[in-house]
């Protein structure tokens, strides 16, 4: 999977010539926490609504006089004052791994996604990996049973396990397989588009498995 399959194409941008009032409203009304920044079709920087909150008046100014010269200076800074220029980007052809990879080693919520132009064509934020990759390999919101075996991972288990479900007609959503700390074998989660596994269940334990179930 790459970022283009999980990316938000249709991305709000600000030139950084607007006022930090602008972004700040334009923040507000798509309920967005920060703005890729884009002159001439090119990505200069990033405004975050946290930047935004530094520029921001102080809350119990001094006298009238600092509370309008502090209003007055808000709304003379510009969008480019405020914005970080070193902004992490990505590539549409980027693997997830690689993207995830990417923000984690950078410490950021969200990659921008340009093309060679460093033109944006999308961007990638903790929401986008959570519920277009996370949710579809947990089957989360989905119906039916998880199905966990120990030691279940490995090549041949892994087989057998998956020809028990396929000979049972039982339908499988998703498989993962889990490599826990300390534990010498891989272990394997399908969840089955199924609300009754007691066939599934007789079968595997016959065979030897540690099976549990949690049904939705």
């Amino acid at each position: 999977m790459y970022v283009r399959d999980i990316m938000t194409t249709k991305v709000v941008t600000i030139p950084s010539s607007a006022s930090v009032i602008r972004a700040r409203r334009l923040m507000e009304e798509k309920k967005l926490k920060r703005l890729p920044v884009v002159d001439k079709g090119r990505l200069v920087g990033m405004v975050t609504a946290r930047r935004l909150e530094q520029v921001a008046l102080p809350e119990h100014p001094g006298s009238i006089w600092e509370l309008s010269y502090g209003l007055g200076s808000i709304y003379r800074t510009r969008v480019r004052d405020v914005m970080q220029t070193n902004v992490v980007t990505a590539r549409p052809d980027m693997t997830v791994e690689e993207a995830v990879a990417l923000a984690q080693s950078k410490k950021v919520g969200a990659l921008v996604v340009v093309n060679n132009g460093n033109k944006v064509v999308g961007i990638a934020t903790t929401n986008d990996f959570f519920y277009r990759i996370v949710n579809k390999v947990l089957g989360v919101g989905e119906r039916g049973c998880r199905i966990e075996v120990t030691g279940g991972g490995e090549g041949k288990a892994m087989e057998e396990i998956i020809s028990v479900i396929n000979r049972l007609g039982t339908e499988i959503i998703t498989v993962l397989v889990v490599a826990l700390p300390n534990r010498a074998k891989k272990d394997i989660v399908i969840h089955v588009n199924s609300n009754d596994v007691t066939e599934l269940f007789a079968k595997l334990q016959a065979k030897g498995y540690k099976v549990n179930i949690r049904c939705r």
